[in-house]
């Protein structure tokens, strides 16, 4: 079992860059780099504060299920629905996206907006 693969998937399964939880566990990058790639095993407690910065317990980092939607109920329906839109076809793909980048966008311009007339008032 590789411990860092396993970081690595939950990290980008909750949408967290390297980055954040490097901040939040005051590691060094190249120390972190190298956990998640395998070539150093991190201490148990290295490990404990690796799963506080998740949000995770620090026996998911030992479960032999691959299902990162368990990490938490949040992600798990959101995992689900990514997991079903990977089954698409590349056209059906394309019509999902664009509507989200559609949705994302409106919002967007929406906070924009208010922020220029909360200004104006």
């Amino acid at each position: 079992m590789n411990i860092g693969k396993k970081i690595k998937s939950i990290r980008e399964a909750k949408g967290m860059t390297a980055k954040q939880v490097i901040s939040a566990v005051d590691m060094g990058a190249p120390m972190y780099s190298r956990i998640e790639n395998g070539v150093n095993e991190p201490s148990l407690s290295t490990l404990e504060k690796i799963g506080k910065a998740l949000g995770v317990k620090l026996s998911d980092f030992f479960d032999t299920d691959d299902k990162l939607a368990d990490v938490n109920s949040y992600d798990a329906s959101i995992m689900e629905k990514i997991k079903l839109v990977e089954e698409l076809n590349d056209d059906e793909k394309k019509i999902v996206f664009s509507l989200v980048d559609a949705l994302v966008g409106k919002k967007k311009l929406k906070d924009a907006l208010s922020g220029v007339l909360q200004d104006v008032k």
